[in-house]
C-alpha cells in the first residue's frame, strides 16, 4: 500500500490520541488505587522511534499527547510535595486539574528534574517521524493548588481582590459570605475518603467557584470540586452577553488579566515546538477571548491547529448562538462532533436508527470541520462488554468507517481502540465505568500486548487483534484519498427508505435501521466512493441493494457514464460492474454484509 505523505502542511489531520501515563506502561501489577511505584507509569522516553514508526505506518499525521501538563497529584518529588487527597480525583490526579501551565508532569520523566528536556526530546522524535504534536489547553479551570514555579510571576490568583465575587482583572471568582454552603471554610465532599478531612487549608478563610460554575462553600461530589473556574473578564452570573469584552486586535494592556496570562501560556508552548492544541470545554470561555487568542497564536505560527471540545447543549456555554459555529468563526480549525457519536452509540443503547444520522447532515462549514471519533478518554470503550450492545471490538468497524468517512474534518483514534481494549473492571477513582482511567496509575491489559515489553511489535496480540489493527490501517489510508480529504457528501438513506431491499430485518416496514450508505466525491480529481455499513451486531444483511438516484450521478460527475465499476478498498476483494440506468431503478446489488462490517467501494469506469 502506498505510504502516506506527511510533508503536506494542508493534509487532513488524522490524530492518534495517547495518554502518556498508560501508553508505554508495561507494568502489569494493576493494583486498584496503586501508587506509581506499584503500578508503574508511562514515560516520554517510552514513546520511542519504534513506537512512532509503527504509528506513522498506520496513516496518522498528528499525535495528541494527552495529559502532559503538570497536574495536581498524590505523588511527591523533591521540591514538589504531594497534593492533599481532598483536592485530587485519583492518586495520579486528573490531567485536567492543571497545577502549572508552564511545566510538564514529572511522572513522565526518567529524571524528573529534566522533565522539560525529556519532553523536548519527544517533540523532536515526533517531528523526525513527520508528526504534528497537539497538547491539551485547559482554559476554563485549574487545580485548587495551582502554583507555577516556572513562571511564579504569572501564577493564577496573584494580586486578586478576594473581597469581590467578580472583578474584571481577577483570575478567579471568589465566594462571599452570603453564598450557599454556610460560609468559610470551604468544605469539600471528601470526608470519609482515605486520608481526607474535607478541608483545604489555603481556602480556610476564602473560597472559589468550582470549574463547573458551582457557587457554594460546600460543593458536591458530582461537581468539579478539585478545580477552580478562571475569570475572563465576564461575570457568568449575568448571562451570556459578552460583547463588552475587547475585540480581536486589542493590545495586551487592553485585555483582562487572565487573557494576558493565557496568551503567555500558549506562546510558551508554541515557542517550544508544539503545533496545536486540543481545547478542553471551549464553550465555557467567551468567544471574544478565542478570537483574540487564536489570532495571536496564528501571528506566531500561521499553521497552529486548534480543536475544540465543546457541546452546544451545555447551559454553561457563553453564547446564545450555535456554539460550535461560533468557535469556528472565532478561528478554530475543528470542533468535536458529539452529536454523530451519540446517534451511533444510540443505535445500540437507546433505539436510534442509522437514518437518524441524516438529521445531522447539513451544508456549512461545521460539517466539514467536525472532529470525529469513536473513542476518546471521556467516552466508553467500544469493546466494553457493558456498552455498545456488548458486541466487543467488532463494533468499531462500521462505527469508525461511517464517522471517519462523513466529512473532510479531522479524525481521531484513541490508543487501545485499534486493539479492542475493553477497559474491564475497577481501576481506581473512576470505578468500573468502561473507560480507561485518566486518574490512576494503570496499564491497559490488551494494549500492553502490543507494547510487548517495549518492542511495540504486537507480539502478544491475538490474531483477532492483529486483524483489527490492520483493518484500522487500511481504513486510515483510504481516508487520505481525495474523495475524503477534499470531497463532498451525498447521503443515500433518504433515497432508500422505501427500498425494501435496503437492509430491512424482521417486520421492518421502512429501511435504514441498521444499514447506512452515502457517497463521497471530489469532482476536481474525479475520485468517488460509495460507503456502506451494516451496524447490526449479529445479523448478516443478505440481498441488499442501494439505489443511487440521478442527482447523485450528477453530484459525482458521472451523469454521462454508461457503466460504473465498484471495488472494495477496505477488507474484501468484492467488485461489481453495472449500467448507470440500473442504479436508479434496481440499485447496486451488494454482497452479503456480515454483522458489524463496512465497505469502501471505489467508483470507476467499467
Amino acid at each position: 500500500m502506498r505510504p502516506i505523505s506527511r510533508t503536506d502542511e494542508r493534509r487532513r489531520p488524522v490524530i492518534y490520541q495517547l495518554l502518556v501515563r498508560t501508553f508505554g506502561n508495561s507494568n502489569e501489577t494493576r493494583k486498584i488505587n496503586g501508587t506509581i511505584a506499584e503500578n508503574g507509569c508511562g514515560k516520554f522516553s517510552h514513546i520511542n522511534d519504534i513506537a512512532l514508526e509503527s504509528i506513522a505506518a498506520m496513516g496518522f499525521t498528528h499525535i495528541w499527547l494527552t495529559g502532559v501538563l503538570e497536574q495536581a497529584s498524590g505523588t511527591s518529588y523533591p521540591n514538589r510535595p504531594a497534593d492533599k487527597p481532598d483536592i485530587l480525583k485519583g492518586l495520579a490526579g486528573s490531567p485536567y486539574a492543571i497545577k502549572d501551565y508552564f511545566d510538564v508532569c514529572p511522572d513522565y520523566a526518567m529524571d524528573p528534574e529534566r522533565r522539560i528536556d525529556e519532553f523536548k526530546d519527544l517533540l523532536a522524535r515526533c517531528r523526525r517521524h513527520g508528526f504534528k504534536v497537539i497538547i491539551d489547553f485547559v482554559p476554563n479551570h485549574v487545580a485548587r493548588s495551582y502554583a507555577s514555579d516556572v513562571r511564579p510571576d504569572l501564577s493564577f490568583g496573584e494580586g486578586d481582590r478576594r473581597d469581590l465575587f467578580f472583578d474584571r482583572d481577577n483570575h478567579f471568582y471568589y465566594l462571599q459570605a452570603d453564598h450557599p454552603g454556610g460560609g468559610a471554610p470551604l468544605k469539600l465532599p471528601t470526608i470519609g475518603m482515605l486520608g481526607c478531612d474535607g478541608m483545604f487549608v489555603p481556602e480556610k478563610e476564602f473560597g472559589r467557584v468550582t470549574g463547573n460554575n458551582v457557587i457554594s462553600w460546600a460543593p458536591s461530589a458530582n461537581d468539579w470540586y478539585e478545580t477552580v473556574k478562571l475569570n475572563y473578564g465576564h461575570d457568568f452570573t449575568n448571562g451570556r452577553q459578552t460583547g463588552h469584552l475587547p475585540g480581536s486586535y486589542a493590545s495586551l494592556d487592553e485585555v483582562p488579566k487572565t487573557w494576558r496570562t493565557m496568551d503567555a501560556v500558549l506562546g510558551y508552548w508554541q515557542e517550544m515546538g508544539v503545533d496545536g492544541f486540543r481545547v478542553d470545554m471551549a464553550h465555557m470561555v467567551p468567544m471574544e477571548f478565542w478570537r483574540w487568542a487564536v489570532a495571536r497564536c496564528r501571528a506566531r505560527d500561521l499553521g497552529v491547529f486548534f480543536a475544540a471540545e465543546a457541546y452546544d447543549n451545555d447551559p454553561a456555554k457563553l453564547t446564545d448562538a450555535q456554539v460550535l459555529d461560533e468557535l469556528l468563526a472565532a478561528g478554530f480549525d475543528a470542533v468535536y462532533d458529539d452529536p454523530s457519536y451519540d446517534v451511533l452509540e444510540g443505535l445500540y443503547d437507546s433505539g436510534k436508527w442509522a437514518n437518524d444520522l441524516d438529521g445531522l447532515i447539513f451544508t456549512g462549514e461545521r460539517f466539514h470541520k467536525s472532529l470525529r471519533y469513536a473513542e476518546n478518554h471521556d467516552e466508553v470503550r467500544l469493546a466494553s462488554p457493558k456498552e455498545w450492545g456488548g458486541l466487543g471490538m467488532k463494533v468499531g468497524r462500521p462505527v469508525s468507517t461511517v464517522l471517519f468517512a462523513l466529512g473532510r474534518g479531522p479524525i481521531m483514534v484513541y490508543h487501545g481502540q485499534e486493539l479492542g481494549e475493553p477497559a474491564l473492571g475497577v481501576e481506581g477513582f473512576g470505578g468500573d465505568d468502561a473507560r480507561t482511567s485518566i486518574f490512576d496509575y494503570w496499564s491497559m491489559p490488551e494494549f500492553t500486548k502490543w507494547v510487548n515489553g517495549g518492542k511495540f511489535d504486537g507480539g502478544r496480540l491475538s490474531d483477532e487483534q492483529k486483524a483489527l489493527r490492520d483493518w484500522y490501517r487500511k481504513l486510515l489510508h483510504v481516508m487520505h484519498d481525495k474523495a475524503f480529504t477534499d470531497g463532498d457528501f451525498f447521503g443515500l438513506n433518504h433515497a432508500n427508505k422505501d427500498n425494501p431491499q435496503f437492509g430491512r430485518l424482521g417486520d421492518e416496514s421502512v429501511s435504514g435501521h441498521w444499514l447506512y450508505a452515502f457517497l463521497r466525491s471530489d469532482r476536481e480529481s474525479g475520485r468517488a466512493f460509495l460507503v456502506v455499513a451494516n451496524f447490526h451486531g449479529d445479523q448478516t444483511i443478505r440481498g441488499a441493494s442501494v439505489r443511487i438516484p440521478r442527482d447523485a450521478h450528477e453530484f459525482i460527475g458521472r451523469a454521462d457514464r454508461a457503466r460504473w465499476r465498484f471495488s472494495d478498498r477496505l477488507e474484501t476483494s468484492w467488485c461489481a460492474s453495472i449500467i448507470s440506468g440500473a442504479l436508479e431503478s434496481m440499485g447496486l446489488m451488494l454482497p452479503d454484509l456480515p454483522p458489524c462490517t463496512s465497505l469502501l467501494l471505489e467508483i470507476g469506469d467499467g
